[in-house]
């Protein structure tokens, strides 16, 4: 045999040595300090029970559950729940693949309505699945959740989205529905939060003293100014103002001109805080591009906000008070 040859017939018979004695490849596969700790009879910790020191395995009937309700096998994991309702031990319908995704973040992915309402009877937790469905603009989830959290959520007590653990949560604190389905700029999404009463407040000015800002900052300032974009850029969602906005054209040369003077004090951020601010520039012009006659398009551009001002009518003189608000507020 040629060297290359012998060489290949060693390496073979050590490997056939390996596989076949099952002695030495425990031995191998094993640490000698761990195998004394090994117990068969030890029982399984329920998912919830899980600290962040623990490994928690999935049980063979745990991976086919998942896979299941990959698959949208409604019937199936109908099945698997009642054959196992008595056996915890052997599936808990909120265990989460290795992607840390639950069977109700997987119904959502693949836009299995039917599967997620029979999770939801059967009692699995929600935590942070609305704003999954969120995230993947699924209308009717979204509507389905909102309506779980009025049946289920009792006043004084946090939200299931606020209630899930930070450590293996998808999002940040900071994104409340609301806000992801402005980053989304997905209209009927935010029609229907802004219906059941959700609002987006006005983030803290960058220069504020208050306790919650020191302790914020103090915590993790880069989280801190992250979460002061998140806001902004909810706020600047086109459909966002529109539906909230009684002068849309007002509040986008309000917030653009908030953008510009921070986009000079936070430097770090100034491309994000430029890019939401040409947003919001297009927007306001976009406005005017849905003028039908040009009569709408002369009452919006000599249209006064200030309260008590004169209505401008059509054959008074041409004020364009909008025009001279858009100078005012350096809108390009």
């Amino acid at each position: 045999f040629s060297p290359k040859s012998k060489l290949l017939t060693l390496i073979g018979k050590h490997f056939a040595k390996f596989v076949v004695n099952g002695e030495e490849s425990k031995e191998n596969l094993v640490p000698s300090n761990s195998k004394d700790s090994i117990n068969e009879d030890t029982p399984k910790k329920p998912y919830d029970a899980i600290n962040d020191s623990d490994e928690y395995v999935l049980t063979p009937v745990e991976k086919k559950f998942l896979l299941t309700a990959e698959r949208g096998d409604c019937a199936g994991v109908r099945r698997l729940i009642e054959d196992y309702k008595d056996k915890p031990e052997e599936l808990d319908i909120n265990c989460v693949d290795p992607l840390n995704r639950s069977a109700l973040i997987a119904a959502i992915e693949n836009e299995n309505i039917e599967l997620i309402r029979l999770l939801l009877e059967e009692g699995i937790k929600v935590k942070d699945a609305l704003l999954h469905s969120i995230s993947e603009e699924y209308v009717e989830a979204v509507e389905t959740l909102l309506l779980w959290e009025e049946e289920n959520h009792e006043p004084g007590t946090p939200y299931s989205w606020e209630a899930v653990d930070r450590s293996s949560s998808t999002f940040t604190e900071d994104i409340t529905p609301l806000i992801l389905a402005s980053h989304r700029n997905n209209y009927e999404i935010i029609k229907i939060l802004l219906d059941r009463g959700a609002s987006l407040p006005m983030p803290h000015d960058v220069r504020c003293g208050c306790d919650e800002c020191i302790s914020s900052s103090a915590n993790d300032s880069l989280r801190h100014s992250q979460s002061r974009i998140n806001a902004y850029r909810a706020l600047s969602s086109s459909s966002l103002i529109a539906l909230s906005s009684r002068d849309p054209i007002l509040t986008a040369f309000e917030l653009s001109w908030e953008l510009r003077r921070l986009s000079r004090m936070e430097t770090e951020f100034r491309i994000e805080y430029n890019e939401m601010r040409q947003s919001v520039q297009e927007f306001a012009t976009s406005l005017l591009d849905h003028s039908r006659t040009s009569h709408e398009l002369e009452v919006m551009l000599n249209f006064n906000p200030i309260p008590g001002s004169d209505i401008w009518e059509p054959g008074d003189r041409q004020t364009l008070e909008r025009l001279k608000l858009a100078i005012k507020y350096k809108q390009k």
